[in-house]
């Protein structure tokens, strides 16, 4: 149902005021506004003044460069076609931004097209809150979550006709958070199913760099095969994040630590293992040995990992984040735990679980199979001491 044009003006109305309070009065406003609103308010007015009319512009050949063959450009270009009818039909503008709120790419209708460029809404444009005042890409890309800015939310005047929602685009096959899909439009046009477009269109984004993925280790398995022909014994071939193309005398698992060169990694079934560059992967084999893992977590200080793997050894520093997940999830034992439960752990809530997911994720880029998922547990094999 398309939101009455009445309670759009008094959303109007209310935003004006809550806006002319905190540029007249300062911490006046705060009551008025959603904190995240008030928040980027602030930074803005640290920065800028509401009379801000332009976006400052950065190297636009190096904009172009980043962005093509880029994982963003990869996973937009699966649902090109729809966001640019979705712009023609709506006279809407489309951006989609890195993680520093730089846009990369644009689209919009004819109307739309034209005030967007009037304010240097293009590829190279900086717009972060502290160089254009608040929107929505900024704080999508800074609370990695959907948001929302509607008229006179936006800290720059010249930006109060808009509303502009916004939602990040994640890496699958890393959790990474890449920039964010943003569309844009008249504040007085606006319909409660922008934010469910937005979001189906990042989920088929992600969606089709994830099949690019697939593509890519299936790629890697075919140009492994003549190597492998002549090796025998367990074996994994990944790609450079530890995703695993082909398994051979080893259970199958879909990632390990991310192989660097002339550094052992544990892996569970396998043992201490010593990777080897093969073409645009790794091969990855044991070293000798049971394949069984002891793992110290100490957090007495800076967390760090300690794992040993018949009598070798090698260490890792972790986040405090990371060490929370890693004994949230040791503790849940065999029967393991859900991102929703380890975000009411962490959070107080079941709210977080993408953050969650995307921080384990990050967590197994560090430490790889030493933690399994669906559910998240330590893996077969694998022991864990805590320390502190």
């Amino acid at each position: 149902m398309i939101e009455d044009n009445a309670d759009l003006l008094g959303r109007r109305r209310a935003a004006v005021h809550a806006w002319t309070a905190f540029v007249e009065h300062g911490d006046g406003a705060e009551r008025l506004v959603r904190p995240e609103i008030y928040s980027s308010w602030t930074r803005s007015g640290a920065s800028i003044t509401t009379d801000v009319t332009h976006a400052p512009l950065t190297d636009e050949e190096e904009t172009r460069a980043y962005w093509q063959g880029s994982p963003l450009q990869v996973a937009v270009s699966r649902v090109e076609d729809d966001l640019r009818r979705t712009a023609e039909d709506g006279d809407l503008v489309l951006a989609v931004t890195d993680r520093d709120t730089r846009v990369l790419w644009t689209y919009g209708g004819r109307v739309m097209r034209r005030k967007a460029e009037s304010v240097n809404f293009v590829p190279g444009a900086r717009w972060d809150d502290e160089s254009v005042g608040t929107n929505a890409l900024d704080l999508a890309n800074r609370l990695s979550r959907p948001a929302m800015v509607f008229s006179a939310e936006h800290y720059e005047q010249g930006q109060h006709p808009w509303y502009c929602t916004a939602m990040p685009i994640h890496d699958p096959r890393t959790g990474e958070l890449l920039g964010v899909v943003d569309v844009s439009g008249p504040a007085l046009t606006l319909h409660p199913a922008i934010g469910a477009l937005v979001e189906s269109s990042v989920r088929l984004a992600e969606a089709g760099l994830w099949r690019h993925h697939e593509g890519r280790l299936e790629r890697l398995r075919r140009s492994a095969e003549p190597v492998l022909a002549g090796v025998s014994g367990p074996l994994l071939v990944v790609d450079d994040h530890g995703w695993v193309a082909h398994h051979a005398g080893i259970a199958a698992r879909d990632r390990i630590q991310a192989p660097r060169e002339h550094h052992a990694l544990a892996v569970p079934g396998l043992g201490l293992c010593l990777p080897e560059r093969l073409g645009d992967g790794w091969l990855v084999r044991p070293r000798g040995g049971s394949g069984s893992v002891s793992a110290r977590l100490d957090r007495t200080g800076e967390p760090a990992l300690d794992v040993t793997s018949d009598e070798e050894s090698w260490r890792t520093a972790l986040t405090p984040r990371h060490a929370e997940l890693l004994v949230l999830i040791a503790r849940a034992g065999r029967a393991g735990t859900t991102a929703q439960q380890l975000s009411t752990a962490v959070y107080g809530d079941a709210e977080h679980a993408v953050t969650v997911r995307a921080e384990v994720s990050r967590l197994r880029r560090a430490i790889g199979a030493l933690v399994a998922t669906n559910p998240y547990r330590l893996a077969d094999g694998v022991s864990l001491t805590l320390v502190g």
